[in-house]
Protein backbone atom coordinates (compact mmCIF):
# COMPACT_ATOMS: atom_id res chain seq x y z
CA UNK A 1 0.00 0.00 0.00
CA UNK A 2 1.22 3.53 -0.85
CA UNK A 3 -0.06 6.73 0.81
CA UNK A 4 -0.20 9.73 -1.29
CA UNK A 5 -0.02 13.26 -0.21
CA UNK A 6 -2.01 16.41 -1.89
CA UNK A 7 0.73 17.19 -4.47
CA UNK A 8 0.67 20.72 -3.59
CA UNK A 9 1.47 20.60 -0.34
CA UNK A 10 4.68 18.87 -1.54
CA UNK A 11 5.66 21.33 -3.96
CA UNK A 12 6.11 23.71 -1.32
CA UNK A 13 8.98 24.25 1.54
CA UNK A 14 9.38 25.95 4.59
CA UNK A 15 9.91 29.41 3.47
CA UNK A 16 13.08 31.01 3.21
CA UNK A 17 13.28 33.55 5.67
CA UNK A 18 12.95 31.26 7.91
CA UNK A 19 15.47 28.90 6.61
CA UNK A 20 18.29 31.27 6.40
CA UNK A 21 17.21 32.57 9.71
CA UNK A 22 17.54 29.54 11.42
CA UNK A 23 20.86 28.74 9.39
CA UNK A 24 21.96 32.39 10.94
CA UNK A 25 21.52 31.34 14.59
CA UNK A 26 23.11 27.86 14.14
CA UNK A 27 26.23 29.47 12.88
CA UNK A 28 28.13 29.77 16.12
CA UNK A 29 29.14 33.95 16.35
CA UNK A 30 26.81 34.94 13.89
CA UNK A 31 24.16 37.73 13.91
CA UNK A 32 21.17 38.72 11.54
CA UNK A 33 19.20 41.64 10.41
CA UNK A 34 17.17 38.81 9.26
CA UNK A 35 13.48 38.97 10.82
CA UNK A 36 11.00 41.59 9.91
CA UNK A 37 9.81 41.58 13.71
CA UNK A 38 9.96 45.37 15.62
CA UNK A 39 12.81 45.12 18.86
CA UNK A 40 9.89 46.61 21.12
CA UNK A 41 7.45 44.95 23.18
CA UNK A 42 3.87 45.21 22.75
CA UNK A 43 2.67 48.11 24.44
CA UNK A 44 1.25 47.80 28.38
CA UNK A 45 -2.45 49.13 27.73
CA UNK A 46 -2.48 46.58 25.23
CA UNK A 47 -1.36 43.48 27.26
CA UNK A 48 -3.35 45.47 30.37
CA UNK A 49 -6.44 45.20 28.15
CA UNK A 50 -5.91 41.36 27.54
CA UNK A 51 -5.19 40.61 31.20
CA UNK A 52 -8.28 42.10 32.64
CA UNK A 53 -10.27 39.84 30.12
CA UNK A 54 -8.73 36.90 31.22
CA UNK A 55 -9.52 37.64 34.63
CA UNK A 56 -12.94 38.95 33.61
CA UNK A 57 -13.20 35.03 32.24
CA UNK A 58 -13.18 35.56 28.47
CA UNK A 59 -11.95 32.63 28.05
CA UNK A 60 -14.80 31.33 25.67
CA UNK A 61 -15.84 30.91 21.89
CA UNK A 62 -16.35 34.65 20.44
CA UNK A 63 -18.18 35.86 17.31
CA UNK A 64 -16.92 33.81 14.75
CA UNK A 65 -15.71 37.16 12.82
CA UNK A 66 -14.99 38.81 16.33
CA UNK A 67 -17.07 40.78 18.84
CA UNK A 68 -19.27 43.11 17.47
CA UNK A 69 -17.26 45.74 19.73
CA UNK A 70 -13.97 44.78 18.20
CA UNK A 71 -15.64 44.84 14.63
CA UNK A 72 -16.95 48.45 15.18
CA UNK A 73 -13.63 49.39 16.75
CA UNK A 74 -11.58 48.77 13.38
CA UNK A 75 -14.49 50.05 11.47
CA UNK A 76 -14.25 53.17 13.13
CA UNK A 77 -9.94 53.33 12.94
CA UNK A 78 -10.52 52.81 9.08
CA UNK A 79 -12.94 55.81 8.93
CA UNK A 80 -11.05 58.24 11.06
CA UNK A 81 -7.44 57.28 9.81
CA UNK A 82 -7.86 56.29 6.21
CA UNK A 83 -10.91 57.10 5.17
CA UNK A 84 -11.88 53.81 4.52
CA UNK A 85 -15.87 52.69 4.98
CA UNK A 86 -16.12 49.94 5.96
CA UNK A 87 -18.87 48.74 8.20
CA UNK A 88 -18.57 46.26 10.86
CA UNK A 89 -20.60 43.40 8.92
CA UNK A 90 -17.65 43.96 6.46
CA UNK A 91 -14.64 42.80 8.33
CA UNK A 92 -13.32 39.67 9.70
CA UNK A 93 -10.79 39.39 12.93
CA UNK A 94 -7.98 36.93 11.67
CA UNK A 95 -5.23 35.26 13.12
CA UNK A 96 -2.88 37.27 11.82
CA UNK A 97 -2.42 38.65 8.19
CA UNK A 98 -0.82 35.16 6.51
CA UNK A 99 -5.11 33.78 7.58
CA UNK A 100 -6.38 37.04 5.99
CA UNK A 101 -4.74 36.29 3.05
CA UNK A 102 -5.77 32.63 3.00
CA UNK A 103 -9.24 32.76 3.34
CA UNK A 104 -9.31 35.97 0.61
CA UNK A 105 -7.28 33.54 -1.81
CA UNK A 106 -9.33 30.33 -1.21
CA UNK A 107 -12.53 32.49 -1.40
CA UNK A 108 -11.64 33.84 -5.09
CA UNK A 109 -9.09 31.31 -6.66
CA UNK A 110 -10.21 28.37 -8.96
CA UNK A 111 -7.62 25.78 -10.12
CA UNK A 112 -5.36 27.40 -12.78
CA UNK A 113 -6.29 30.99 -11.87
CA UNK A 114 -3.77 33.21 -12.71
CA UNK A 115 -2.65 35.92 -9.93
CA UNK A 116 -0.22 38.59 -10.87
CA UNK A 117 2.37 39.29 -7.75
CA UNK A 118 4.64 42.27 -7.94
CA UNK A 119 8.06 41.24 -7.58
CA UNK A 120 9.64 41.47 -5.36
CA UNK A 121 7.49 40.51 -2.70
CA UNK A 122 6.96 38.83 -0.02
CA UNK A 123 7.33 35.04 -0.49
CA UNK A 124 4.09 33.78 0.89
CA UNK A 125 1.98 35.29 -1.99
CA UNK A 126 3.61 32.93 -4.29
CA UNK A 127 3.69 29.62 -1.74
CA UNK A 128 -0.72 30.30 -1.05
CA UNK A 129 -1.64 30.57 -4.35
CA UNK A 130 0.02 27.52 -5.22
CA UNK A 131 -1.27 25.51 -2.37
CA UNK A 132 -4.53 26.72 -3.77
CA UNK A 133 -3.92 25.40 -6.94
CA UNK A 134 -3.84 28.28 -8.16
CA UNK A 135 -0.69 30.29 -10.80
CA UNK A 136 1.61 32.90 -9.56
CA UNK A 137 2.65 35.27 -12.13
CA UNK A 138 5.49 37.35 -11.43
CA UNK A 139 5.87 40.99 -12.52
CA UNK A 140 9.43 42.16 -12.14
CA UNK A 141 9.54 46.11 -11.11
CA UNK A 142 13.28 46.49 -9.96
CA UNK A 143 14.04 48.28 -13.04
CA UNK A 144 11.23 50.68 -12.73
CA UNK A 145 12.41 51.63 -9.07
CA UNK A 146 9.72 49.04 -8.00
CA UNK A 147 7.18 51.26 -9.31
CA UNK A 148 4.52 48.96 -12.03
CA UNK A 149 5.00 49.75 -15.47
CA UNK A 150 1.45 50.00 -17.18
CA UNK A 151 2.71 48.57 -20.27
CA UNK A 152 3.52 45.47 -18.32
CA UNK A 153 1.04 45.14 -16.07
CA UNK A 154 -1.25 44.62 -19.60
CA UNK A 155 1.44 42.00 -21.05
CA UNK A 156 0.93 40.11 -17.62
CA UNK A 157 -3.23 39.96 -18.07
CA UNK A 158 -4.64 36.87 -19.52
CA UNK A 159 -8.37 35.35 -19.56
CA UNK A 160 -7.23 33.60 -16.22
CA UNK A 161 -6.07 36.51 -14.42
CA UNK A 162 -8.06 36.14 -11.14
CA UNK A 163 -5.98 39.15 -8.80
CA UNK A 164 -2.99 40.95 -8.18
CA UNK A 165 -1.80 41.78 -5.07
CA UNK A 166 -0.33 45.12 -4.21
CA UNK A 167 1.69 45.68 -1.12
CA UNK A 168 2.56 49.01 0.11
CA UNK A 169 4.79 49.70 1.85
CA UNK A 170 6.25 46.74 0.44
CA UNK A 171 8.23 43.95 1.37
CA UNK A 172 10.99 44.14 0.81
CA UNK A 173 11.93 47.36 -0.44
CA UNK A 174 9.75 49.60 1.64
CA UNK A 175 8.65 51.45 -1.62
CA UNK A 176 5.45 53.25 -1.70
CA UNK A 177 3.03 53.23 -5.12
CA UNK A 178 2.98 56.72 -6.19
CA UNK A 179 -0.66 58.18 -7.14
CA UNK A 180 0.74 58.06 -10.66
CA UNK A 181 1.56 54.30 -10.63
CA UNK A 182 -2.06 54.13 -8.46
CA UNK A 183 -4.07 55.70 -11.23
CA UNK A 184 -2.27 53.27 -13.87
CA UNK A 185 -3.07 50.29 -12.27
CA UNK A 186 -6.79 51.53 -11.94
CA UNK A 187 -7.43 52.80 -15.84
CA UNK A 188 -6.02 49.09 -16.67
CA UNK A 189 -8.31 47.33 -13.85
CA UNK A 190 -11.46 49.19 -13.64
CA UNK A 191 -13.61 47.17 -16.27
CA UNK A 192 -12.12 43.79 -15.87
CA UNK A 193 -13.28 41.31 -13.46
CA UNK A 194 -10.08 41.43 -11.40
CA UNK A 195 -9.75 41.08 -7.88
CA UNK A 196 -7.08 43.99 -6.07
CA UNK A 197 -5.95 42.07 -2.84
CA UNK A 198 -4.43 45.50 -1.03
CA UNK A 199 -1.65 44.19 1.99
CA UNK A 200 -1.79 47.16 3.56
CA UNK A 201 0.16 46.00 6.76
CA UNK A 202 2.98 48.21 7.04
CA UNK A 203 0.34 51.18 6.68
CA UNK A 204 0.73 52.72 9.90
CA UNK A 205 4.80 52.66 9.25
CA UNK A 206 5.12 55.30 6.58
CA UNK A 207 7.52 58.36 6.99
CA UNK A 208 6.23 61.33 5.49
CA UNK A 209 5.13 62.86 2.13
CA UNK A 210 1.81 61.31 0.07
CA UNK A 211 0.68 58.02 0.77
CA UNK A 212 -2.56 56.44 -0.89
CA UNK A 213 -3.40 52.71 -1.01
CA UNK A 214 -5.29 51.26 -4.10
CA UNK A 215 -8.28 50.43 -1.55
CA UNK A 216 -8.94 54.16 -1.82
CA UNK A 217 -10.51 53.32 -5.09
CA UNK A 218 -13.97 52.79 -4.10
CA UNK A 219 -15.34 52.62 -7.67
CA UNK A 220 -13.90 49.05 -7.70
CA UNK A 221 -15.15 48.30 -4.32
CA UNK A 222 -16.67 44.98 -5.33
CA UNK A 223 -13.63 43.66 -6.21
CA UNK A 224 -11.16 45.01 -3.33
CA UNK A 225 -10.21 42.93 -0.51
CA UNK A 226 -7.87 44.48 1.99
CA UNK A 227 -5.36 42.91 4.69
CA UNK A 228 -4.59 44.52 7.82
CA UNK A 229 -2.27 43.37 10.92
CA UNK A 230 -1.54 44.44 13.91
CA UNK A 231 1.85 43.00 14.52
CA UNK A 232 4.50 45.73 12.61
CA UNK A 233 3.14 49.26 14.04
CA UNK A 234 2.29 47.61 17.72
CA UNK A 235 4.90 45.04 18.01
CA UNK A 236 2.36 41.94 18.47
CA UNK A 237 3.84 39.64 15.92
CA UNK A 238 3.42 36.62 18.55
CA UNK A 239 -0.50 37.92 18.98
CA UNK A 240 -1.43 36.60 15.37
CA UNK A 241 -4.23 39.12 14.66
CA UNK A 242 -5.20 40.54 11.95
CA UNK A 243 -8.36 41.71 9.33
CA UNK A 244 -9.56 41.87 5.94
CA UNK A 245 -12.43 44.17 5.01
CA UNK A 246 -14.40 43.74 1.58
CA UNK A 247 -17.78 44.15 0.03
CA UNK A 248 -20.53 42.27 1.66
CA UNK A 249 -21.06 39.75 -0.58
CA UNK A 250 -17.47 38.82 -0.88
CA UNK A 251 -16.67 39.33 3.11
CA UNK A 252 -20.18 36.46 3.44
CA UNK A 253 -18.03 33.92 1.60
CA UNK A 254 -14.54 35.14 3.34
CA UNK A 255 -15.97 34.54 6.79
CA UNK A 256 -16.80 30.79 5.49
CA UNK A 257 -12.77 30.03 5.20
CA UNK A 258 -12.06 31.88 8.24
CA UNK A 259 -14.41 29.82 10.18
CA UNK A 260 -13.78 26.27 8.68
CA UNK A 261 -10.47 27.02 9.15
CA UNK A 262 -9.81 28.63 12.66
CA UNK A 263 -13.93 29.25 14.08
CA UNK A 264 -12.29 32.36 15.14
CA UNK A 265 -9.48 34.80 16.85
CA UNK A 266 -9.02 34.07 20.53
CA UNK A 267 -11.78 36.02 22.17
CA UNK A 268 -9.63 37.44 25.45
CA UNK A 269 -6.98 39.30 23.26
CA UNK A 270 -9.86 41.32 21.23
CA UNK A 271 -9.88 43.90 24.10
CA UNK A 272 -6.25 44.14 23.11
CA UNK A 273 -6.81 44.60 19.94
CA UNK A 274 -9.26 48.24 20.69
CA UNK A 275 -6.55 49.55 23.11
CA UNK A 276 -3.86 48.81 20.45
CA UNK A 277 -5.89 51.12 17.67
CA UNK A 278 -6.49 54.12 20.46
CA UNK A 279 -2.47 53.47 21.23
CA UNK A 280 -0.27 56.49 19.06
CA UNK A 281 2.21 55.04 17.03
CA UNK A 282 4.15 58.18 15.99
CA UNK A 283 7.02 57.41 18.81
CA UNK A 284 7.22 54.00 17.12
CA UNK A 285 7.36 55.37 13.38
CA UNK A 286 10.09 58.26 14.61
CA UNK A 287 12.23 55.10 15.91
CA UNK A 288 12.25 53.67 12.69
CA UNK A 289 12.89 56.87 10.39
CA UNK A 290 15.78 57.48 12.31
CA UNK A 291 17.15 53.67 12.16
CA UNK A 292 16.24 53.98 8.62
CA UNK A 293 18.55 57.15 7.93
CA UNK A 294 21.69 55.83 10.03
CA UNK A 295 21.66 52.35 8.00
CA UNK A 296 20.83 54.17 4.48
CA UNK A 297 23.70 56.34 5.33
CA UNK A 298 25.62 53.63 6.75
CA UNK A 299 25.12 51.34 3.40
CA UNK A 300 25.63 54.16 0.54
CA UNK A 301 28.83 55.03 2.62
CA UNK A 302 30.41 51.50 1.36
CA UNK A 303 29.41 51.91 -1.79
CA UNK A 304 26.02 49.67 -1.95
CA UNK A 305 23.18 50.62 -4.57
CA UNK A 306 19.94 50.40 -2.33
CA UNK A 307 16.69 52.92 -2.68
CA UNK A 308 15.94 54.98 0.15
CA UNK A 309 12.80 53.22 1.64
CA UNK A 310 9.50 55.28 2.39
CA UNK A 311 8.01 52.84 5.06
CA UNK A 312 8.05 49.53 6.65
CA UNK A 313 11.74 48.49 8.30
CA UNK A 314 13.87 46.76 5.06
CA UNK A 315 16.10 47.50 2.93
CA UNK A 316 16.67 45.92 -0.07
CA UNK A 317 20.67 45.94 -1.68
CA UNK A 318 21.50 45.49 -4.80
CA UNK A 319 24.57 43.08 -4.88
CA UNK A 320 24.50 42.25 -8.30
CA UNK A 321 28.19 44.15 -8.97
CA UNK A 322 29.37 41.04 -6.82
CA UNK A 323 28.65 38.47 -9.75
CA UNK A 324 27.03 35.95 -7.44
CA UNK A 325 23.58 34.55 -6.56
CA UNK A 326 22.19 35.70 -3.78
CA UNK A 327 22.07 32.92 -1.92
CA UNK A 328 25.56 31.92 -2.13
CA UNK A 329 26.41 35.75 -1.25
CA UNK A 330 24.44 35.55 1.92
CA UNK A 331 25.96 32.09 2.83
CA UNK A 332 29.55 33.50 2.02
CA UNK A 333 29.02 36.86 4.04
CA UNK A 334 27.25 34.26 6.84
CA UNK A 335 30.33 32.02 6.62
CA UNK A 336 33.31 34.61 6.42
CA UNK A 337 31.40 37.95 7.86
CA UNK A 338 29.25 36.11 10.81
CA UNK A 339 26.30 38.39 9.15
CA UNK A 340 23.15 37.15 8.10
CA UNK A 341 20.71 38.67 5.47
CA UNK A 342 17.85 37.57 3.62
CA UNK A 343 18.37 36.36 -0.48
CA UNK A 344 16.81 38.91 -2.75
CA UNK A 345 15.61 35.08 -4.68
CA UNK A 346 13.31 34.65 -1.58
CA UNK A 347 11.74 37.31 -2.85
CA UNK A 348 11.53 36.66 -6.46
CA UNK A 349 14.03 38.78 -7.61
CA UNK A 350 18.43 37.80 -7.70
CA UNK A 351 21.26 40.34 -7.28
CA UNK A 352 19.31 41.68 -3.79
CA UNK A 353 19.77 40.80 -0.41
CA UNK A 354 17.13 42.34 2.66
CA UNK A 355 18.33 43.70 5.54
CA UNK A 356 15.75 44.07 8.02
CA UNK A 357 16.29 47.16 10.58
CA UNK A 358 13.85 46.56 13.27
CA UNK A 359 16.52 45.58 15.71
CA UNK A 360 18.16 47.96 18.23
CA UNK A 361 21.07 50.63 17.26
CA UNK A 362 23.53 48.72 18.93
CA UNK A 363 22.83 45.58 16.90
CA UNK A 364 22.26 47.26 13.87
CA UNK A 365 25.54 49.02 14.45
CA UNK A 366 27.17 45.81 14.74
CA UNK A 367 25.49 44.47 11.80
CA UNK A 368 26.69 46.73 9.56
CA UNK A 369 29.75 47.10 10.80
CA UNK A 370 30.49 43.35 9.94
CA UNK A 371 28.81 44.04 6.71
CA UNK A 372 31.27 46.43 5.52
CA UNK A 373 34.47 44.32 6.94
CA UNK A 374 33.11 41.86 4.83
CA UNK A 375 32.64 43.71 1.66
CA UNK A 376 36.51 45.14 2.19
CA UNK A 377 37.16 41.28 2.12
CA UNK A 378 35.76 41.17 -2.05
Amino acid sequence: MKLTLNEAVLDIQITGIRQFTALVRGTPGAMGLTIGEPDQNTPDVVKEAAKAALDANDTHYPPGNGYDYTLKAISDFEVEHHGLHYAPDEIVLTVGATEALYASLSTILNPGDEVIIPTPAFGLYESITKLLRGVPVSLPTEKNRYQIEPEALKAALTDKTKAIILTSPNNPTGCIYTRETLEAIHTILKDLPIFVICDDVYRELVYGGEYHSFSEYQDMRDRIIVIQAFSKPYAMTGWRLGYCMADAPIRDRIQIFHQHMVVSAPSFVQPGCVAALKWDTSGVRELFRKRRNYVYRRLTDMGLDVQEPEGAFYMFINIEKYGMRSEDFCKKMLQEGLIGLIPGAYFGTEGYMRLSYCYSDEDLKEGLDRIEKFLKTL
